[in-house]
């Protein structure tokens, strides 16, 4: 056998360069780059080097053969000309990989078969012994390339890829690959900044590859010191002692890394569920001593254990898998950027984004920018220098200040000078005048995004004093009154609560996520709210009761107030937060008018026109609607405003329970869904369909001189002409808009009905 080997080095896409630099560095001659790999001449201790210290590659395959190919007749015996009994033993076992396609092979799994086919062929005894297929952990992992006609034919000495270093046994939800997050390291100058004995912290760490990579990089471990299964293991081709040395060498290059005073190396994470997994994965590698994960989140995150300490921050943000709505994302990035701007001044940052719009968003400059792939997702990694000259906010510093952080910055970055320049002549110690911190302010708007925020602001103080007067702390602020920026914006005592309408389809997709995040950036600056205090969602057409779905399950209540009464919406669980702002005036009306009343409120949703009518002073209140879980919160909007007596919840199917009460109300009140097919009532309800029928079982129960009041926000709906020949029917829809709701009056419509 040759002293010296061909050798193919696969990485995945984007690495190559680097793959490139480290395997020359480990001893790989004549490299050439490939996609996806790299190519060139090696002993076998370069390859067994490789396997054990390469951070970036996926495999090391030996090329056994090279040979033409035109058809499935060559594949198979150029395979079956090799003298596979140096390889390995007849009843041993065996897996084929088989890659390309053309000569006649445009199927790989037939490929495989063929060589699979001729190695068997080759080795099977007149006993009948024959090699068996195990594709888990075979003694031989085979890897034929078919490339232009060309059969490349290689033994993975690799065995299973070599990003699965065994450390990491549990993984998140968007788990990065090892190699890849190292390959992120080495681009990100940290081996550079272990060196000069720097910190690193992530502080969005997930089960902290990032951490045990860079622990490993900084503590001189090879990343596959501890596999104990290897591709060669069973090679006959294998030279035990010289890979026993390799490792011995490996074992001491790692105790002495170990041995050194351990680096500050800090992850952070805000998902409780992700803290042991990851410290069990900082443990099987052997980096306790180093490596330390906290629960935190990414707004609360300090990095700095004292004044002095300098090094890198890197993370990989998620892109919307984990966290889901824009606006989770948008502020994410921008709690991210405002946590480096505060608190990593003059360290080093490496953002790994797969959606690096949002990285613009952190105002802070990137000052180099390098395209990865994770998997198949084109992503981008942000280099970064914490340096005020890189903020992009809304603060104007002036020459002056400027030049004053460069030289406290410089100041900060200076090793001490000889002592007799550091006193004056009474001997008290001389240190520069530090220069004022600079203000840490929002980012800095985009032309779009300000003149969005002006339009907020501008609809605020418009109805700064209606809303005062009104005594009300929920209401809608902005209603797609630019239509660009297609969303309504209601805020909520200090919650604001935005709904994005679904763009048109002749909006290209893009353009419609930048003003989106463009809108997002403005609101909390405009409405001077904490931007985690910001709920978006989605608002498309609605079939059925989509709209009463739950969303999510989060079960946190706010509270808010409206015309003296206390109610309690929900932001985050529902699309509807419990709450339907447009309905104020038609409840604060019943407030007037229920003293002394017997009040029903028909599909009650959460009984808020209820809680009004108690705070009125009515009689009694009964309140019916279907869901149950509609019912416990109006009995908790009840009770937060001490109204429990006398007022009735009644669960069913509201058509039914008219036809069964023979009980009398002097007001009624009935905001019907548009459509309703639950599985808990008989049939289907639709209003434009069944209105005459709800409001006469309405009108039956309605007492001598009381009022019915009819609402809906169906916008094509038609009030039945023929019920104004049986009952007193009046239009107020106009009398039902509030000032926040003025720029949309189809909002809904309303009807007084009374008996003739």
């Amino acid at each position: 056998m040759s002293d010296r080997f061909e050798l193919f080095l696969t990485c995945p896409k984007g690495l190559e360069g680097l793959l490139i630099e480290e395997a020359v560095g480990l001893g790989l001659e004549e490299a050439r780059e490939h996609t996806s790999a790299v190519r060139g001449m090696a002993t076998m201790e370069t390859a067994y080097r490789l396997c054990l210290w390469s951070r970036l590659a996926n495999r090391v395959l030996l090329v056994l053969k090279r040979f033409p190919m035109k058809d499935a007749e060559d594949l198979y015996h150029g395979v079956l000309d090799i003298d596979w009994q140096d390889h390995m033993l007849s009843d041993g076992t065996l897996a084929v990989e088989f890659s390309g396609h053309g000569s006649g092979i445009d199927n790989t799994h037939f490929g495989a078969l063929k060589v699979k086919d001729a190695i068997v062929d080759k080795l099977r005894t007149p006993q009948g012994d024959r090699p068996s297929i195990d594709k888990l952990n075979p003694d031989l992992r085979i890897h034929l390339r078919l490339d232009r006609g060309e059969a490349i034919l290689s033994l993975d000495l690799s065995g299973h890829s070599l990003h699965q270093r065994g450390y990491r046994l549990q993984q998140g939800a968007a788990p990065l690959k090892e190699n890849l997050a190292a390959a992120i390291l080495i681009r990100s100058g940290w081996p550079r900044i272990a060196a000069e004995g720097g910190a690193l912290a992530d502080p969005m760490c997930g089960v902290g590859t990032f951490l045990v990579e860079a622990g490993m990089i900084a503590a001189d471990m090879a990343p596959n010191l501890r596999r104990e299964q290897w591709g060669f293991t069973a090679w006959l081709g294998h030279v035990p002692a010289l890979w026993k040395k390799l490792h011995e060498e490996a074992v001491e290059r790692a105790a002495a890394g170990l041995g050194k005073p351990p680096l500050w190396i800090r992850g952070y994470e805000a998902d409780p569920r992700l803290i042991q997994p990851g410290r069990n994965n900082v443990e099987r590698a052997g980096l306790s001593e180093w490596i330390k994960i906290y629960q935190g989140e990414v707004a609360t995150f300090e990095p700095r254990p004292d004044q002095n300490q300098k090094g890198l921050v890197i993370c990989n943000p998620p892109y919307g898998e984990r966290l889901g709505d824009e606006a989770s994302l948008l502020y994410l990035y921008q709690n991210l950027g405002e946590r480096l701007r505060q608190a990593c001044l003059n360290w080093e940052a490496a953002v790994f984004t797969g959606a690096p719009d949002l990285g613009k968003r952190m105002g802070i400059r990137s000052h180099k920018q390098y395209s990865f792939w994770n998997g198949a997702l084109p992503c981008k990694l942000l280099l970064i220098k914490v340096l005020p000259d890189q903020f992009v906010t809304g603060e104007r510093r002036t020459p002056e200040q400027r030049q004053a952080e460069r030289e406290q910055a410089a100041y900060d970055q200076t090793p001490d000078e000889p002592q007799e320049r550091k006193f004056n002549k009474n001997g008290n110690p001389i240190k520069p005048t530090p220069a004022p911190a600079p203000v840490i302010e929002q980012p800095r708007l985009s032309e779009g995004g300000q003149m969005f925020a002006n339009r907020l602001q501008k609809n605020l103080k418009a109805m700064g004093k209606w809303v005062k007067r009104e005594g009300i702390d929920c209401y809608r602020v902005y209603d797609a009154d630019m239509p660009e920026y297609a969303m309504a914006i209601d805020l909520y005592h200090d919650w604001v609560h935005v709904q994005e309408y679904a763009a048109p389809k002749s909006i290209d997709p893009e353009k419609a996520s930048a003003r989106m995040f463009d809108a997002l950036a403005a609101i909390p600056q405009a409405l001077n709210v904490d931007k985690n205090r910001v709920v978006v969602k989605r608002r498309e057409r609605q079939s059925g009761t989509k709209q009463y779905e739950r969303q999510a399950a989060q079960g946190k209540f706010v509270e808010v107030n409206e015309g003296g009464v206390k109610l309690l919406v929900n932001l985050t669980d529902y699309l509807d937060t419990g709450l339907f702002l447009d309905h104020r005036p038609m409840r604060m009306r019943i407030q007037k008018e229920a003293a002394g009343k017997r009040f029903l409120n028909l599909f009650c949703y959460t009984a808020t026109a209820s809680v009004h009518a108690a705070k009125g002073g009515a009689r009694s209140t009964t309140s019916v609607d279907l869901s149950k879980t509609y019912l416990d919160w109006a009995r908790r909007n009840l009770s937060l405003n001490g109204f429990s007596d006398k007022n009735r919840l009644e669960q069913g199917d509201v058509m039914a329970w008219l036809e069964s009460s023979r009980d009398e109300y002097d007001l009624i009140f009935i905001d019907p869904p548009t459509f309703s097919n639950s599985k808990r009532m008989e049939g289907i309800f639709d209003v434009q369909r069944d209105q005459v029928q709800l409001i006469d079982l309405a009108m039956a129960r309605l007492a001598p001189g009381g009022v019915l009041y009819f609402s809906n926000n169906f916008r094509k709906f038609q009030l039945e002409e023929n019920l104004a020949e049986r009952y007193a029917v009046e239009e107020i829809s106009a009398q039902t808009i509030d000032p926040d709701f003025a720029r949309n009056t189809k909002i809904h419509r309303a009807w007084k009905i009374t008996a003739r």
